[in-house]
């Protein structure tokens, strides 16, 4: 296996965490060259079991969150495991933890008892609600705060019930914003050579996702609601149904929409009154979704979407996640990445010029100490 020489080679991570947002942001560290040792207790990560799928007893869901890392199993209750994270402590950058508020002060370990012995250290804290407030010290999972934040009830078909956006994407915004977070802390600590906490939590993140619809309340007092695919402010943004696969309209401009209708042989719709401007055509849009989609009836889904993409029409097929994952295009990006045991999981969508992502350790690597 190649050794690091991405942006962050030089920097120990100690990556303490479990589940997503931690995991997550522990990898997304070490394919920009961070050297991560994960601890995980004796029985380990609980998401070993999270499946199926599952190769050598261990789930996808596992695999997909914990390359290059390597491991070292420590029990943190007890005297020798805590004693054994403190010598790892002293030789790391950062760490990276999500237990419950209170769990690693209890066994003497936490931020507020370390940081006087480890100056230097930057300490990076996933949690629910944060540490402090009438919710601080709760515990968060990820569909409960989707739930709680507001962002299910925009999420759903215009007169349907709410729905959970169909992947976790509080735990994995909150990880990346843990990444930010690391390394703002990095570029400061190169100026007063001290570390810092970094404080970030599900529900921060969850609110902080709810653009446009936060600036929209703020601005009209009206309650966002559920508006299926559709864009709340522009239209057409939608999905539309075509003589093959749906495909996903995104106009964003009158220029757009002239374009969009002389290709389909409607340049009617253009001279309409309904839909002459953005914001009529968002009034109208109840209207205007009939008529092109009685354009579209004749058209192959995949093939309409590269032609108005040609012409400056931004438009997509929607892909299953199989034809994503095999689209060409992926794979030119190299978002799919395969290392030896058979390992698959998906790429680093950061690509630097001078210092890339580099794939050094497949999940389960062993280690018991920094490089």
């Amino acid at each position: 296996m190649s050794r690091a020489n991405g942006a962050l080679q030089g920097i120990r991570v100690l990556d303490l965490s479990r589940i997503l947002g931690g995991p997550l942001c522990g990898q997304i560290l070490g394919d920009h060259g961070a050297d991560v040792l994960k601890v995980e207790p004796p029985q380990g990560d609980d998401t070993r079991a999270w499946g199926p799928p599952f190769q050598d007893g261990v789930s996808s869901y596992y695999r997909g969150l914990n390359r290059n890392k390597r491991l070292q199993f420590l029990d943190l209750s007890q005297s020798e495991g805590q004693q054994a994270v403190l010598a790892l402590m002293e030789q790391a950058d950062v760490v990276v933890e999500n237990f419950k508020i209170g769990t690693m002060e209890k066994w003497g370990i936490g931020w507020e008892q370390v940081r006087e012995r480890f100056p230097r250290l930057i300490w990076c804290r996933v949690s629910g609600f944060g540490a402090d407030g009438p919710l601080g010290a709760w515990p968060g999972y990820d569909a409960a705060i989707q739930a709680m934040t507001g962002l299910m009830s925009v999420n759903g078909e215009a007169g349907g019930d709410p729905l959970r956006v169909g992947l976790p994407v509080v735990d994995m915004v909150t990880g990346m914003n843990g990444v930010i977070g690391v390394l703002l802390a990095l570029q400061e600590r190169q100026r007063s050579g001290l570390g810092q906490l970094v404080d970030v939590s599900l529900y921060d993140s969850g609110i902080s996702l709810l653009h446009p619809h936060a600036g929209n309340w703020f601005m009209s007092g009206r309650t966002p609601g559920r508006s299926g695919n559709a864009h709340p402010n522009i239209y057409p943004y939608d999905s539309f149904a075509t003589g093959t696969t749906p495909v996903f309209l995104a106009v964003g401009n009158d220029r757009q929409f002239r374009l969009l209708c002389e290709h389909l042989g409607c340049p009617q719709l253009v001279a309409d009154e309904r839909f002459a401007t953005a914001g009529q055509r968002s009034h109208h849009r109840d209207a205007l979704k009939p008529l092109l989609e009685q354009a579209l009836q004749a058209s192959d889904g995949p093939a309409l979407a590269d032609a108005l993409m040609a012409i400056g029409v931004p438009a997509a097929p929607v892909l299953g996640v199989d034809a994503a994952l095999n689209h060409p295009h992926t794979l030119h990006r190299e978002m799919v990445v395969e290392m030896e045991g058979g390992y698959r999981g998906l790429g680093a969508p950061v690509k630097l010029s001078r210092t890339p992502a580099s794939y050094r350790h497949a999940p389960l690597a062993e280690g018991d100490s920094f490089e």
